[in-house]
């Protein structure tokens, strides 16, 4: 598998299942399972006992983690791919649509 471009914090959008052309921003990224928790995405119904956490228990709506592969790096509204360059010394991450440094 080649590495995970994607970091916490990044705005991405969809480009493929359910929710394709929904954009949201990463929660979490799990690089060794290939996947990611994006905000708003992959909604999954979770029915939950009560418990001393949560008294009500019931029903919860939240985000299931979506393969790496099904989202891309959003740069202004369009999808981008994410390259590495040395600026100054150190190693950055550049948008390859625009040759923008992302951070």
């Amino acid at each position: 598998m080649s590495a995970v471009r994607i970091k916490k914090g990044d705005t991405v959008k969809v480009i493929a299942g359910k929710d394709k052309g929904k954009e949201g921003k990463v929660l979490s990224v799990n690089a060794k399972n290939h996947t990611a928790l994006v905000e708003g995405v992959n909604m999954v119904t979770k029915h939950a006992k009560p418990s001393a956490a949560n008294q009500q228990g019931g029903i919860l709506h939240q985000e299931a983690p979506i393969d790496i592969s099904n989202i891309a790096y959003s740069l202004k509204g369009k999808e981008t791919k994410i390259g590495y360059d040395f600026k100054d010394g150190k190693k950055v991450r550049v948008a390859k649509a625009t040759g923008e440094v992302i951070d």
